[in-house]
């Protein structure tokens, strides 16, 4: 094997470890991410559902975790209700056509969100344009709001409930971050809707180790 290569390949999986470390010990960020799952399970709870946006890699996170919901993540479970809003070619060509790229997103949640839904925009730099005419939408129609960015939270920050912003200012490590968090709401959300509960989880773990 090349050293030099060897020694870049260690040198990022190093790095994204670095990341999630530091989330891991960040108390105030495992909270919020936390409070935003719970907050996922009480809308669920209601009837309501949970739409994702981002754009190119975050793009495929939004695919990616609205399919875990969808169809299933840990466990064969019924389904629950998730949007990507980055999927539907006839749609986004007809928005960006006739409205712009920047109401993208806005224009779906205008169309099928409704009140104690939850959006969740996806930007590294939290400064994405058609996310952020997104989360001012959401405002009006009393949507909850979370955003996934990277340390400065950008514009994002300010326009979110919860805004969990992943300790890194490089995109490969806050997307590989992302979609760890993305799973772990996945993961908390199933267990607590149908799963054993997690004492009885917690509880089996402890015995196993």
């Amino acid at each position: 094997m090349n050293k030099s290569i060897n020694e870049f390949m260690l040198k990022q999986i190093e790095q994204s470890i670095e990341v999630k470390q530091s989330i891991l010990n960040n108390k105030e960020l495992m909270n919020l991410i936390e409070e935003v799952s719970v907050k996922a399970i009480e809308l669920y709870e209601k009837g309501n559902k949970i739409m994702l946006a981002g754009n190119g890699g975050s793009a495929a996170d939004a695919q990616h975790i609205a399919g875990e919901l969808v169809s299933r993540f840990y466990f064969d479970r019924p389904g629950l209700p998730s949007l990507a809003l980055t999927t539907d070619s006839s749609i986004l060509t007809a928005i960006g056509n006739d409205y712009g790229y920047e109401r993208l997103f806005s224009r779906q949640i205008q169309a099928n969100g409704i009140a104690g839904d939850m959006f969740i925009g996806i930007s590294t730099s939290g400064n994405s344009a058609n996310v952020i005419k997104a989360l001012e939408e959401c405002k009006d129609k009393n949507i909850i709001t979370v955003g996934l960015t990277g340390a400065h939270g950008g514009k994002m920050d300010e326009l979110c409930d919860y805004c969990i912003k992943v300790p890194s200012i490089e995109t490969p490590r806050i997307q590989e971050a992302h979609i760890l968090i993305g799973h772990i709401i996945c993961s908390i959300i199933e267990e607590a809707i149908f799963g054993q509960g997690f004492n009885t989880l917690l509880a089996a773990a402890s015995k196993e180790n």
